[in-house]
Parts: C-alpha cells; sequence; structure tokens
C-alpha cells in the first residue's frame, strides 16, 4: 500500500509542479508582448524627448 500511496504522491506533486511552469509561461509570455508593446509605442511617440515608461 504504501509504494502505491508514494507513486500517487509523486505523480501530484508532478501534475502540480507542471501545472505552476505553464502558468509561469503564459505570465512570461504576457509580459514579453507588454514590453514590445511599449518599446513600440514609446519608438513612435517619443519624436524628440525621452520619454521612458521604465527605469533602465
Amino acid at each position: 500500500m504504501a509504494p502505491i500511496l508514494l507513486v500517487l504522491l509523486l505523480a501530484l506533486i508532478l501534475f502540480g509542479a507542471g501545472f505552476a511552469v505553464k502558468v509561469l509561461w503564459y505570465i512570461a509570455i504576457a509580459v514579453l508582448v507588454i514590453w514590445l508593446l511599449g518599446f513600440l509605442l514609446r519608438s513612435t511617440s517619443a519624436s524628440g524627448g525621452r520619454s521612458r515608461w521604465y527605469r533602465w
């Protein structure tokens, strides 16, 4: 009975880790899209001034 419980626990942990990694990928893609949009909008709207929305 103990090995079956260990295998089920391992499967549950791996499923949880896989779900968390997938969520992190979605968050990373969303941040990348927002950064690219901000970069493109900043480069087209900033004709003479240095208007940055981030501090680098």
